[in-house]
């Protein structure tokens, strides 16, 4: 087989690109992603000039800002296990090292919005890599100054070493000369994980999911003047770049008409990356282009392309899975219209009243249309009663089945989303068992816990390819934050040969989720009185109470609280310096005094914090 020329290749490409996006549109994946949108936004309604009040009640938004936070709130707990012995040590400290990166630089941000992208669209996409970035700058007289020394000290030292050379030496002032005034200064060198629209990137037709497609390409719209002055394309591809009229798929051409008149002060460009999975190699290339702005390489990753993909309700055989909007959306505009025909229908049926246009002046009908509360209303006709002047318009009332039927819309929307009344915030008016709420909640738990699960697995696979760049690029010292056991931080320096090694990543179950105060005090305490069999056999009674004291009540220093244990050795010490007789060997040693509670032996809670801690919680401790 005859070798590809570079045009050929280029060509192939840009027909791989085109097919992707006439895919996209032939299955309507675009059109269902801006409903989506607009169903988030409550954009419920076209735009219509009917003299009708349009209601939306944006359950769509309620129900993705539910479920968001409930998943993605807080930082995670990453847990690094090694997959060599060897490393066991190093685990820990690349575990603190991986939490201190993903805080410090903040990659809850870009991971949030991956998942309001999860909820709405059915998938999110993120991007994991490394920022290495040069930038010019202008060198300085004193900087300048001390180059031009430092050039004409090393001629200096070469002719005293090589003197048949000496004459061949370039002067001061050709020296000076030859100093440049600008230089290149690194702006950047860290991991960086960045969230990317859905809209942004294409795939390879035939894939079904992200691990068998063939070919993955994102596109990055860009000003044109900043795009021809990049130096990292190459100079005779980048000076022919043009600017690209139409830069999304949107789903009207009055969208696209307006979009165009909002960047018509500022030429933009359309360029793909473009990450032939198959082969392993990373182009660059514009959209209205005719050759590489870089040409096939390498990818420069040890783990290949750098998409993550959150992927929502799969779809046997599809590429793209569902979001949970599209399951509502019918339910939702139905919703919409059921409430928009109920306001109407008011505002049509309003109370309205028949009267005797001359017994009313202007001033008096003024007053009768008034919705002013006490508003006196004149009368001129004065023959006639006023039972007979103004008469109320009769009325044909709303049947309660429009109300019961909007109630009915409700329910089947909490019902497809998963999202139970108690979740939205409001109280149910049907009252049901215990065991039939339970039966409810564990429902809605198991679909909460996948969606955690899925966001969880998502975080430990971004997780590790974070230390995997590190791993391939970082250069000099790093500092990371590490907690001590015995609480307060530690800064810690490290280089690259600190975090080296094969580990696994997990994510602790639960620890992005939001934790309510009180379910976080029952679940210690339901850990406590679980445990307190097992107490003095298996489980360590101060360990358990500093674990309930920290995780359950949010003590910061538990070791306060906890009594010293004693071992047999310094209680027969301290019995002998009373004056008491040694315990006799085989026999178990008990305490000196009453007042020194149960855990005095063995260490544990006292008997005054138990009983406060059970008069906070309003629950029976067990004594352990």
């Amino acid at each position: 087989m005859a070798r590809k020329t570079r045009a050929e290749k280029h060509e192939i490409i840009l027909r791989k690109l085109e097919s992707s996006a006439r895919w996209r549109d032939e299955m309507g994946y675009d059109s269902v992603w801006q409903r989506m949108i607009d169903l988030y936004r409550g954009k419920h309604w076209p735009r219509v000039t009917a003299n009708e009040d349009l209601i939306a009640v944006n359950l769509a938004f309620s129900t993705v800002n539910v479920i968001a936070p409930s998943v993605s709130v807080n930082h995670p707990k990453i847990i690094v296990t090694p997959n060599d012995p060897e490393n066991s040590d190093r685990a820990a400290f690349v575990e603190a090292v991986i939490n201190h990166t993903w805080k410090h630089h903040d990659f809850r941000k870009p991971f949030r919005r991956a998942v309001k992208d999860f909820l709405i669209f059915g998938h999110g996409w993120l991007k994991v890599g490394w920022q290495f970035l040069e930038q010019e700058r202008t060198i300085g007289e004193e900087e300048r100054n001390s180059m031009v020394d430092d050039a004409s000290l090393e001629a200096e030292m070469f002719a005293m070493e090589n003197p048949a050379l000496a004459g061949g030496l370039p002067t001061d002032e050709e020296i000076a000369a030859n100093i440049p005034n600008t230089a290149m200064m690194i702006v950047e060198d860290q991991a960086f994980v960045e969230r990317i629209s859905p809209f942004d990137m294409y795939v390879d037709p035939e894939a079904t999911c992200l691990e068998d497609a063939q070919w993955i390409a994102q596109r990055i719209v860009r000003p044109l003047r900043e795009a021809q002055e990049d130096k990292r394309y190459k100079a005779s591809a980048r000076k022919k770049l043009d600017a690209d009229n139409i830069l999304y798929p949107l789903s009207s051409p009055t969208s696209r008409q307006q979009q165009e008149e909002y960047l018509y002060d500022e030429e933009r460009t359309v360029i793909f990356e473009f990450y032939d999975i198959a082969n392993n190699t990373i182009s660059v290339l514009a959209q209205s282009g005719e050759e590489f702005l870089v040409d096939p390489m390498p990818m420069p990753y040890t783990y290949g392309q750098p998409f993550v993909m959150l992927r929502n309700y799969d779809i046997p055989d599809f590429f793209y899975p569902m979001g949970d909007l599209e399951a509502i959306e019918s339910l939702q505009l139905e919703l919409d219209k059921t409430r928009t025909q109920l306001v109407n229908a008011r505002k049509r049926y309003a109370r309205k009243y028949l009267y005797h246009e001359r017994s009313f002046g202007p001033e008096g009908r003024e007053a009768l249309a008034s919705d002013q509360d006490g508003r006196l209303v004149p009368v001129v006709e004065e023959n006639k009663p006023l039972s007979e002047t103004v008469i109320p318009m009769p009325q044909t009332p709303l049947s309660p089945e429009i109300y019961a039927y909007s109630d009915i819309i409700e329910q089947d929307i909490n019902t497809v989303s998963g999202i139970s009344e108690y979740a939205r915030g409001s109280m149910p008016e049907i009252r049901r068992t215990a065991t039939e709420a339970s039966i409810i909640a564990d429902a809605g738990n198991a679909r909460a816990a996948d969606k955690l699960a899925i966001v969880e697995i998502g975080i430990a696979y971004v997780a590790r390819r974070v230390l995997q760049v590190m791993q391939q690029f970082m250069t000099g010292e790093q500092m990371a934050r590490v907690t001590q056991r015995g609480g307060g931080d530690l800064f810690v320096p490290y280089v690259r040969d600190d975090i080296i090694g094969e580990y696994d990543f997990s994510v602790e179950a639960g620890s992005t989720q939001p934790m309510n105060d009180t379910i976080r005090k029952q679940q210690a305490v339901s850990l406590l009185n679980a445990m307190a069999p097992l107490v003095g056999t298996v489980v360590d009674p101060t360990a358990l109470a500093k674990h309930v004291l920290t995780m359950g009540f949010d003590i910061k220093d538990p070791d306060k609280f906890i009594i010293q244990q004693q071992t047999p050795q310094d209680m027969e010490v301290a019995s002998e310096e009373a004056g008491a007789a040694p315990t006799p060997f085989g026999q178990t040693p008990v305490p000196s005094s009453p007042d020194m509670g149960a855990f005095a032996p063995t260490g544990g809670v006292p008997p005054e914090l138990l009983a406060q801690l059970q008069g906070q919680m309003g629950l029976d401790l067990p004594a352990l």
